[in-house]
């Protein structure tokens, strides 16, 4: 289970931290502040659903440090860089290491609340897809290694009759192994079946 989605705000300067974390929840946002990015990676956990809005120039570690420490923890937390002008080829840079956006200061309010409001929901979609395969890797973990077998060759389109030749059973132990396949993995179709474990085999999440 993933914890309520949050903003994580890791600003060092005061005022804006708590200028910008009232206007966050001024609008329903749940909150989470951090002056300092060595303060976040303490408390981080991949449970930790959301977004973050990491400032890149602070004293300590800085934003691009605290993003490589976080890659490094295969996070899958969206961050949104706050970048000053000279920042910009930074700002990219972490971009091309995974960052979903940034914004230059000064920003418009009303930016960065877009900017956010879609990283929480592409976090949500994220995390909702990673759930099912795990769920659907799970249900794999639950079929013997002969029903693996049959699985395998359902999937390529073999029939019964093939796949009973290829594994020198008969065809009828094949049935039931096709039939326990597809009350294991809770589907009703080959189709179905070949969807979910293409989602499962995805190594993109």
């Amino acid at each position: 289970m993933t914890t309520e989605a949050t903003v994580y705000l890791v600003e060092d300067d005061e005022a804006v931290r708590d200028s910008l974390q009232m206007v966050l929840e001024s609008v329903g946002h749940k909150v989470a502040s951090y002056s300092r990015a060595d303060s976040f990676l303490e408390e981080y956990s991949p449970e930790m659903a959301g977004c973050m809005v990491l400032d890149i120039r602070m004293p300590g570690m800085n934003g691009m440090e605290l993003q490589r420490q976080l890659n490094t923890r295969n996070s899958i937390l969206p961050i949104i860089f706050v970048t000053g002008h000279g920042d910009v080829p930074m700002a990219v840079d972490a971009m091309q290491r995974g960052a979903v956006d940034f914004v230059q200061k000064p920003y418009r309010e009303e930016e960065l609340l877009g900017k956010i409001q879609q990283a929480i929901a592409a976090d949500a979609e994220n995390r909702a897809d990673l759930e099912e395969k795990h769920k659907i890797r799970g249900k794999l973990t639950e079929l013997t290694p002969r029903e693996s077998q049959v699985m395998e060759l359902m999937i390529e389109g073999k029939a019964n009759k093939v796949i009973a030749y290829d594994l020198d059973i008969s065809q009828r132990t094949v049935e039931i192994h096709r039939a326990r396949v597809m009350e294991k993995m809770g589907v009703r179709s080959l189709a179905h079946l070949v969807r979910m474990v293409m989602a499962a085999q995805d190594t993109s999440n």
